[in-house]
């Protein structure tokens, strides 16, 4: 499979070279960045008067990695269909098992994710969730196994994964992932652990006028007292070392994806020109790099309940500056996005659009989701009397303050989802008008994570508006987003057994 980021460009080939896409191996021109030589090999050759094969440009060498731990290259396939190919072991499909595959987990996460959160529930569909959620950390162990082995029997892969802008764009689905299950440990913890309630709870001297309140983490104590030397007493040591964990994951994984986010985007910006991406083949999976930025934002607003008032500021101000940078960058390459529809038309990969639904939606259902917890932190950070928000010296009372936040991140929530509803019905559009390519690609699963943040936006913004027509329509989109899931999970095993995917010549590595 070749990734949406190169189904378009401005030269034709020749009508010797040209093959139709998915009907058996195709050969690219020597100036396209899509495809080299031998990046699409056969254990196998025909001889050279068979009519069904042509000799790569250049003779197929690829002149700068060192290939030596990989066949050597050899003549290609043409118009054969794959499942009419000789076989070939599986530790060589798993060359070209690449970065793209942690779009399943990303997408069977956000399914969990949604089943967590969906505000029309029934008995037993936390417990559905936890179950997928459980299936997805499998997935996840699978597919980092697989690439591995890839990156042990053919070392040289490693280097071309990063370098290769077919690949490399798909290398942030693997952060992705990461921030995903994080936010599903969070909230399985809260429903099945500490009984719907992560909630930090204040304990200073201040709060002893604020209602009493027990929840299991606490055992018998009294909210704003302290617990009796107990039995009961252990939850209380659980909740710390995981609000503990909770606050460690955030800061690391906050460091270490905007560091990637300026390396990766530096290496495509420096990549050899013939494979350098063009203007003409611009697509959302451009924006994928910055993508787990965005997500600070999310885990921001998902983890500071769980802290005091200090480090929930601090994480909720850091998961506003990454939304911020993310949503920026992104909004600037949907300008060359649009304009590129607008030049040279719909991309062969129709569901590969539906990336551009993701900026906006995950960053309104983030900044919503944060401010949601401001009025707890305003009133703690006041009962200490050592604020050190400049905004609240001197305010006696914080509700309005807080008031505020909540309403502005609710409008800013609902200027976005606009913008996302805009690219969800686009891309249904491009896939209703017709997709040139109707074999699987791992692009499909760009139906169900980008629309995890629709979903969750339109769950957001319906509880904050009180709208249980909006609320209705996130439960509608929740049982949308399970059915594609579920369909496209099926068409991906059938995909593999097919020879579809992780196949020479029909992968992110062509």
């Amino acid at each position: 499979m070749n990734s949406d980021v190169q189904d378009h460009h401005p030269s034709v080939p020749h009508e010797s070279h040209a093959a139709p896409r998915g009907t058996g191996h195709h050969l690219i021109p020597s100036h396209s960045t899509a495809s080299t030589g031998n990046d699409s090999m056969f254990p196998f050759k025909l001889e050279p008067t068979d009519t069904t094969t042509t000799t790569p440009p250049s003779g197929g060498v690829d002149n700068d990695t060192d290939d030596s731990d990989l066949p050597e290259p050899r003549v290609l396939l043409e118009r054969i269909p794959t499942i009419l190919q000789p076989s070939i072991p599986w530790t060589k499909r798993l060359m070209h098992f690449t970065f793209a595959w942690y779009t399943v987990t990303l997408s069977t996460s956000g399914v969990s994710l949604v089943l967590a959160i969906t505000p029309h529930r029934f008995r037993g569909l936390s417990t559905i969730g936890l179950v997928i959620f459980l299936l997805d950390l499998f997935f996840f162990l699978v597919i980092t196994g697989a690439i591995t082995v890839r990156f042990i029997l053919y070392k040289s892969t490693f280097q071309r994964a990063f370098t290769r802008p077919n690949e490399a764009l798909f290398v942030p689905t693997f952060f992705l992932s990461i921030a995903a299950i994080l936010c599903n440990v969070a909230e399985y913890a809260r429903i099945f652990i500490f009984d719907d309630d992560i909630n930090y709870r204040f304990t200073g001297s201040h709060a002893s006028n604020t209602t009493s309140h027990s929840t299991p983490w606490l055992g018998n104590s009294t909210f704003g007292q302290p617990s009796e030397p107990d039995d009961e007493a252990a939850p209380d040591a659980s909740f710390s070392s995981f609000r503990t964990f909770l606050c460690i994951a955030f800061w690391f994984f906050s460091a270490l994806t905007f560091l990637v986010s300026v390396i990766q985007y530096h290496l495509l910006f420096t990549v050899k020109a013939e494979r350098r991406l063009s203007l003409t083949t611009i697509t959302p999976a451009w924006v994928l790099p910055i993508f787990p930025v965005m997500l600070i934002g999310t885990l921001a607003g998902s983890f500071s309940k769980t802290q005091d008032p200090e480090s929930a500021i601090g994480m909720i101000c850091a998961g506003l500056a990454a939304q911020g940078l993310g949503l920026l960058v992104s909004f600037f390459f949907f300008s060359s996005y649009l304009s590129r529809l607008m030049a040279f038309g719909l991309p062969a990969q129709r569901p590969g659009m539906f990336i551009a639904v993701g900026p906006p939606s995950f960053t309104g259902a983030a900044v919503i989701s944060m401010a949601s917890d401001i009025p707890r932190i305003f009133q703690q950070l006041q009962s200490l009397n050592t604020s050190q928000i400049t905004i609240l010296t001197g305010i006696g009372n914080t509700d309005t303050l807080a008031a505020g936040v909540k309403l502005a991140a609710i409008w800013l929530g609902v200027f976005l989802w606009g913008l996302g509803f805009w690219f969800f019905v686009s891309a249904v559009a491009g896939i209703v008008a017709g997709m040139p390519d109707k074999k699987f690609h791992l692009s499909w699963w760009s139906i169900v994570f980008p629309n995890v943040g629709f979903t969750i936006a339109s769950i957001k913004i319906g509880q904050g508006l009180g709208s249980e027509g909006v609320l209705w329509m996130g439960s509608g989109l929740t049982v949308a987003l399970v059915l594609a899931w579920a369909f496209i999970g099926y068409r991906c095993v059938r995909a593999v057994m097919k020879r579809e995917i992780v196949w020479p010549g029909h992968d992110e590595d062509s």
